[in-house]
């Protein structure tokens, strides 16, 4: 049985893992007959966002690992303590959090860092040719790891221009896709989604992202 590394990114999609994401990606992974490992980093929020209102609470603070947790229901691990030996491929849901949690690409846009613990770990699935799946916006922060290696990968967030230019800037091929698509680049294992990055409907999110771990998991003994 394959064990999918699926790493999260907080709870909620303004400042979190996409929750509707989230819940796809094991429920297809589950349904493959896999086993998920669940992770986050054991790191504060870039910031708090009240999902009612849209507003940043400047007097609050969140652990990412802490709100991760609330998907899973608490079975959960810290990045910091895996590694590409405990999975045979690894996922990243998508929502905010990955732009602000996982990376800070919602703030420093092609600039951006990403989390020591998620690129030490994205490196290590690549070193070892393991399949690795990004949805929504993730891709974004996927291209600025595979900027420092010699990968020339190609991914997609959709078709939104902008996004797609700045994953251009950081030396990854942006491909359109529609929403209950995926792109896959065969040669890396490097499987996206668009999800809520064009989705209107919680069906065409969980069409496309039923097809990326579908993929994913076929890649695993190729």
């Amino acid at each position: 049985m394959a064990t999918v590394g699926v790493c999260l990114a907080g709870c909620g999609v303004f400042d979190g893992a996409e929750i509707f994401e989230s819940v796809a990606t094991l429920y297809h992974l589950e349904q493959a007959g896999a086993e998920y490992l669940a992770m986050a980093p054991n790191i504060d929020q870039a910031h708090v966002i009240n999902h009612l209102t849209g507003e940043v609470m400047g007097d609050e603070s969140r652990n990412v690992l802490v709100e991760a947790a609330r998907i899973v229901r608490g079975d959960i691990k810290d990045i910091a303590t895996l590694s590409a030996g405990d999975m045979d491929a690894l996922i990243f849901p998508g929502g905010f959090g990955a732009a602000k949690n996982l990376s800070s690409y919602a703030f420093d846009g092609p600039n951006c860092s990403v989390d020591t613990e998620v690129e030490r770990l994205v490196n290590e699935i690549i070193a070892a040719r393991k399949p690795l799946g990004a949805i929504c916006i993730a891709p974004a922060m996927l291209a600025r790891i595979l900027e420092s290696t010699e990968i020339n990968s190609m991914v997609t967030i959709g078709s939104d221009p902008q996004t797609g230019g700045d994953i251009e800037k950081m030396g990854t091929t942006h491909m359109e896709c529609p929403v209950r698509g995926h792109i896959t680049d065969k040669q890396n294992k490097i499987i996206t989604t668009p999800a809520y990055m064009l989705a209107e409907k919680i069906g065409e999110t969980w069409e496309g992202i039923g097809g990326l771990v579908h993929e994913v998991l076929g890649l695993i003994e190729s």
